[in-house]
C-alpha cells in the first residue's frame, strides 16, 4: 500500500521530520510552491502545523485530507467545525507539556508580582552602579489570592504550585467543576474582585475573545497582577496598557500576544510588565515529547483508524 503523504505546514523539530518519514512520504508547504496544483494536493492524506490558519479555503485545497495533527495544546488557529463536517481528524497534545507551561507560569507570576523584569533591565543599564539599589517591589506573593481563568490540566498544575506558595485559589470556567474543592465565580469580574493575581491559562476561542476586559482589570484593583500563559486574544491589550498606565492595576506578566511576534511597545519596558516571547513550553524536552506526540497522532491514525489525542469536537470521528 503506497505511504499517505503528509504536509509539513511549517518547520519542523527533527522528531517529527524523522519520526514521520519512518512512515509516510512527506512535502514541506515552506519549499514546495507546486502544492497548490491540484494533482500533489489530492495526495495529501495529512497535515501537520503550529499556529497556521486552517479553515475552509485551506481545506478545499485538499479534497483528500483526512487528519490535521496540531504542534500545540491550544488550536483555535483551526477551524474544527469545518473539519468535523468533512471528516477531518483533528489532534493536538495535551498533557506532555502541563508541567512545563505550569513551572513558566509561576515563574511569570513571581517575576511580574516582584518586578523582576524592571530590576533585571536596572543591572543591565547600569542603573545599580550609577543611581543604587532597585526600589522596593510594591508587590509580594505573602497573602495574595490567585484566580485562575480556565482550570483544565494546565490551570490545575498552576493552583497546585501556588497552594506550596502559600496562596489562596479561586477559579472561572465555563461551569463548576465536581470534585474541586478552589472556590468557583461565576464570572470573570467575580474572579477579579475575588483575588488580586488572575492567571489566564485557557485556550483563545471566538467566545472569550478581549474576555480580559476594562470590567475585569478595574475590578481586579490596584494591587492586582495578571499573568496571561494561554492566549494573547483572550486579553483586551488596548485595555491592559489603559490599566497599567493608570495604576488601576500594578503589573503583569505576559507569555502571550494577540498579534505574535508583535508585541505593542507600550509593553515593552515598563518596570511593571514582564514579557517572554510565547515560551510556556518551550524546552527541549517538553517540545520533543510534544513532537513525538503528533507523530503518533499521525500513525496511529492511519494504522488503526483512531487517534491518541483527538480535540473534542472530532473524538468521534473514525478511520478507515
Amino acid at each position: 500500500m503506497a505511504q499517505p503523504l503528509i504536509l509539513l505546514a511549517n518547520t519542523a523539530m527533527p522528531i517529527v521530520e524523522n519520526g514521520l518519514a519512518q512512515h509516510f512520504k512527506l512535502r514541506k508547504a515552506y519549499e514546495t510552491p507546486e502544492m497548490d496544483t491540484s494533482a500533489l494536493a489530492a495526495e495529501v492524506q495529512g497535515v501537520t502545523l503550529f499556529q497556521v490558519p486552517i479553515d475552509a479555503a485551506f481545506l478545499d485545497k485538499f479534497p483528500n485530507l483526512k487528519i490535521v495533527a496540531n504542534f500545540s495544546v491550544g488550536y483555535d488557529c483551526v477551524d474544527t467545525e469545518a473539519c468535523a463536517a468533512r471528516n477531518i481528524m483533528v489532534t493536538n497534545t495535551p498533557d506532555v507539556l502541563t508541567e512545563e507551561v505550569a513551572d513558566t507560569a509561576i515563574g511569570l507570576m513571581i517575576s511580574a508580582v516582584r518586578q523582576f523584569g524592571g530590576a533585571e533591565r536596572w543591572v543591565q543599564s547600569g542603573q545599580w552602579a550609577s543611581k543604587g539599589p532597585y526600589p522596593l517591589s510594591p508587590g509580594t506573593l505573602r497573602g495574595r489570592t490567585l484566580g485562575v481563568y480556565g482550570l483544565g490540566s494546565i490551570g490545575k498544575a498552576i493552583a497546585k504550585r501556588a497552594e506550596a506558595f502559600g496562596m489562596s485559589i479561586c477559579y472561572h470556567g465555563r461551569s463548576r467543576q465536581m470534585g474541586v474543592d478552589y472556590a468557583y465565580c461565576e464570572t470573570l469580574v467575580e474572579l477579579a474582585e475575588c483575588c488580586d493575581t488572575v492567571m489566564v491559562a485557557t485556550p483563545g476561542t471566538p467566545e472569550n475573545q478581549n474576555a480580559i476586559s476594562d470590567d475585569v482589570l478595574k475590578a481586579l484593583g490596584a494591587n492586582g497582577v495578571l499573568v496571561n500563559i494561554g492566549r494573547g486574544s483572550v486579553v483586551d491589550e488596548p485595555a491592559l496598557i489603559r490599566a497599567l498606565d493608570g495604576g488601576i492595576i500594578l503589573g503583569a506578566g505576559l507569555d502571550v500576544f494577540a498579534n505574535e511576534p508583535h508585541v505593542p511597545p507600550a509593553l515593552l519596558n515598563c518596570g511593571n510588565v514582564v514579557v517572554l516571547p510565547h515560551i510556556g513550553s518551550a524546552s527541549i524536552y517538553t517540545r520533543d515529547a510534544m513532537g513525538q506526540l503528533v507523530v503518533d497522532n499521525l500513525v496511529s491514525w492511519f494504522e488503526t483508524g483512531k487517534a491518541v489525542t483527538p480535540v473534542p469536537e472530532t473524538a468521534h470521528l473514525q478511520g478507515k
